[in-house]
């Protein structure tokens, strides 16, 4: 039996496959996490633009626009170049909270030519909803999407 990331996996390199369209890619693959992960909230992008992260696709309830590199979970994401996993984002010193019922939140850092160029951001309402194996199977997600930029 397939377990869930191998078959989210599977979704994913089939949405994607041949399409070069970041923004039209991030949709597929928002789409793909936040209509099969569990207690989840909101799954989407933001992209780096003019020194900041920009608002991408998404699925869950409106999300703030724009967030300085450096502030918040996805502009830590950003400024260390590394995955961010946390198990209770009222812990997170500077957390912006865009949906007041997210509580844990997984970011991933989206990278093109050794630069970070986006991140993907994954909220839950549910405390330490993320795992290692979580953020490890994530990012694989992350790695097919940065295939496509190539």
């Amino acid at each position: 039996m397939k377990n869930q990331f191998s078959t989210l996996l599977e979704q994913v390199q089939a949405l994607i496959e041949g399409e070069t369209d970041l923004v039209a890619n991030m949709a597929n693959i928002a789409a793909v996490l936040y209509s099969n992960l569990d207690d989840v909230n909101w799954a989407g992008f933001y992209r780096v633009i003019d020194q900041q992260l920009v608002l991408g696709p998404f699925q869950g309830q409106p999300a703030c626009i724009r967030i300085p590199i450096g502030t918040g979970v996805c502009g830590t994401a950003v400024s260390e170049d590394k995955i961010q996993l946390v198990d209770d984002v009222h812990q997170f010193d500077g957390h912006i909270a865009c949906d007041v019922n997210s509580r844990s939140e997984l970011v991933i850092p989206i990278r093109y030519q050794r630069r970070v160029i986006g991140v993907l951001d994954i909220d839950s309402p549910e405390l330490a909803r993320f795992s290692h194996n979580d953020a490890v199977e994530i990012g694989k997600v992350v790695g097919l999407l940065e295939k496509t930029l190539r």
